[in-house]
């Protein structure tokens, strides 16, 4: 039995029920909602641990719910859209979500996306406290700490800059910290990978399109400057 909490929001009710019988009968706990509104209201009242969400609803964009979701909680949110184009998932992607599902698919292939994602977001549990010239970053809470300033990282943020953390110092390829985030199956999605990161950056950094402590290396990843000060176990 899985204990993970899923949340279906689709428009088309055959869908939901579908998906829904399909994720019961491998032992999820599933909920469903019909609208943005319903949606939203079900995460704030009864969070659960992933949201399943389709892009067309009838009285908002699912972005803009992807959004609400993000701005609010750690919810993993997988976007799951007939719209193939690359623009639509780089767009899901940068409002906050952990993964993009092109309609149709298959049941074996989204319990995977599920797993992966859930895996990858699941939180280190020691704390440690990063300090970046006057903000700290709380690998506890995930919070940014500045002098009148608190932004909250997402779980994929906060899994990216752990990483990098961790590495200090040395270069981390694209490939390497796509697999260590993501899973196995996405060492060839630089674009996600690069989404991330200038999010991470505007978190983080003082001037994000000058960053001092995530660099580019060209051709080859990222890597974390060495020399800010940390306190905790990684």
């Amino acid at each position: 039995m899985n204990n993970l909490k899923i949340l279906i929001v689709d428009d088309d009710s055959q869908a939901r029920r579908v998906l829904r019988a399909a994720l019961v009968a491998r032992g999820y706990e599933v909920d469903d909602a019909w609208n943005g509104e319903e949606a939203l209201q079900k995460v704030r009242e009864h969070p659960p641990d992933l949201v399943l969400l389709d892009l067309n609803l009838p009285d908002m964009s699912g972005l803009d719910i992807c959004r609400g979701i993000r701005d609010s909680s750690e919810v993993s949110v997988i976007v799951v859209s007939v719209k193939r184009a690359e623009s639509e998932k780089v767009a899901a992607l940068e409002a906050g979500a952990d993964d993009y599902l092109t309609k149709p698919f298959g049941v074996e292939e989204l319990v995977a996306r599920i797993r992966a994602v859930s895996r990858r977001s699941s939180v280190h549990k020691s704390p440690r406290v990063l300090s970046l010239d006057g903000t700290r970053i709380d690998f506890e809470t995930h919070e940014v700490i500045g002098a009148d300033t608190k932004v909250h990282l997402t779980a994929k943020e906060f899994a990216i800059l752990r990483y990098l953390v961790s590495n200090a110092g040395k270069v981390v390829s694209h490939r390497r910290l796509l697999q260590a985030v993501w899973g196995p199956d996405y060492g060839n999605e630089v674009e996600y990978l690069r989404v991330f990161i200038n999010q991470l950056r505007k978190k983080i950094e003082p001037d994000p399109s000058n960053p001092r402590y995530i660099l580019t290396e060209p051709s080859e990843g990222y890597s974390f400057a060495d020399s800010p000060e940390t306190s905790g176990n990684p």
